[in-house]
């Protein structure tokens, strides 16, 4: 039996809720015949890095999809690259506030996700559910961690294929935030189930338009 390993931060940024944590939760234990690993991650530079890895070894998965909370973001969002930068704006769980610093001075400027981002878009959508390639994961801990994924992956675990996924915040989150968007809680795990499906069903991406102007 495959498995795959899908991590969700703990509540960052004076958040009581993360939805990517609690949709990870939901998800079932098998997809498509592969078993799912669910494991919670602290949004915290470095540590979380560290637990992934930790977790990557005792687990051996095909697969690994990190998944992070981008508050703004209207659709579930699979993404393209991660860069070797970290630059917070704002402090993790733990006070750490990286500012201009490489997150692995041996990894490469950038590491490129090696799971079928448009397959796992365009089976989101025919879901019903709005999703999109993203070409930017940020600078903070959600970059590093998907950085940190994929140079793992590239340094011990080449068997593996991964990358990250970014999802909007839920409604109860913005109801003192105007014209903030968001998702219903159901939508987001469905969306993450569709995506992980497509994930194991494909052997070669897609070539369809994902591309964005700016």
């Amino acid at each position: 039996m495959k498995k795959v390993l899908v991590t969700g931060f703990d509540p960052f940024g004076g958040e009581s809720i993360n939805p990517a944590l609690e949709a990870v939760k939901k998800l079932p234990e098998e997809i498509n015949g592969a078993k799912i690993v669910k494991v919670e991650i602290p949004t915290v530079f470095k540590k979380s890095v560290r637990k992934l890895a930790e977790a990557i070894k005792a687990e051996q998965p095909d697969m690994v999809v990190c998944v992070g909370q981008a508050g703004g973001r209207y659709d579930i969002t699979i993404e393209r690259v991660a860069i070797n930068m970290d630059d917070a704006r704002i402090p993790d769980n733990e006070g750490n506030s990286i500012i201009d610093e490489k997150i692995f001075n041996d990894g490469e400027n950038a590491y490129f996700a090696s799971i079928p981002i448009k397959a796992m878009v365009k089976k989101i959508q025919e879901g019903g559910i709005p999703a999109s390639v993203s070409n930017t994961a940020g600078t903070f801990v959600c970059n590093h961690i998907m950085y940190g994924l994929l140079y793992h992956l590239d340094k011990e675990f080449k068997n593996t294929i991964g990358g990250f996924i970014h999802v909007p915040f839920i409604p109860e989150q913005v109801v003192d935030k105007r014209n903030m968007p968001s998702m219903a809680l159901e939508s987001i795990t469905k969306g993450l189930k569709l995506a992980i499906e497509a994930a194991i069903e494909t052997k070669e991406d897609i070539k369809e338009t994902g591309g964005k102007i700016c």
